[in-house]
């Protein structure tokens, strides 16, 4: 089973190098799809002179949900991770996401930061308790955490999602379909350390997230 990790990157030069060196040291198979999303930082002459990458570069800064659809492009693997790439995650949690796959009990698994008792920042862990109490109060479901970066899913279903954001709601377009599918999301704690400096959803992005998970419940 070969796993393909989806890193999309934006300007983060002091990060990105040892995001990557992590993702390789977990020991499954695995490919390393990072997508550069016009960084101006320094982060993108890193990447052009990293070896056991494939690299994408987008030649206009286009968001979160447009690099996953660019990485995803040309996954080669039976599941795709998503891996951000500011260190706030561990990539050693993939073994323990990958156990309910590898049992056959789900093609979907999160990692929690809300069941591993993560370290948040005040205004991002209220602003994701009240997007994932939306979510589950519109889809019946029982999630503890729909703003995770850590999606595992195989990869033919995270394809047949038809993904069309391109800034984060793309994490709510990306739940809200696999729950209309009437797929199994297993959730699993995972652990995380918010950095207290750096890029961060802001208002708007939480409000377009609402109308994403208004937009996904009601759209056919």
């Amino acid at each position: 089973m070969k796993i393909s990790v989806i890193i999309p990157v934006y300007n983060e030069r002091n990060h990105t190098s040892d995001v990557i060196n992590a993702v390789e040291a977990v020991p499954i198979d695995k490919e390393i799809i990072v997508i550069d999303d016009y960084s101006s930082d320094g982060t993108r002459d890193i990447l052009k002179n990293r070896q056991g990458i494939e690299l994408i570069l987008h030649r206009k800064n286009m968001g979160k949900g447009a690099a996953i659809r660019s990485g995803l492009e040309s996954v080669t693997g039976d599941f795709v991770i998503i891996q951000d790439a500011d260190m706030e995650y561990s990539p050693q949690d993939y073994i323990q996401l990958l156990k309910p796959v590898t049992e056959g009990k789900t093609r979907v698994v999160y990692g929690s930061r809300m069941l591993g008792k993560g370290e948040f920042m005040k205004a991002s862990y209220f602003a994701n308790r009240v997007l994932t109490m939306l979510k589950n109060l519109l889809f019946h479901s029982r999630l503890t955490d729909m703003e995770t970066c850590y999606k595992l899913l195989r990869t033919n279903l995270l394809r047949s999602l038809n993904l069309t954001s391109s800034r984060f709601e793309v994490e709510p377009e990306i739940t809200c379909k696999i729950l209309k599918k009437g797929e199994r999301i297993v959730e699993i704690p995972i652990t995380y350390k918010a950095r207290k400096k750096g890029k961060k959803i802001v208002a708007k992005d939480g409000v377009q997230a609402v109308w994403s998970l208004l937009k996904w419940r009601f759209v056919r």
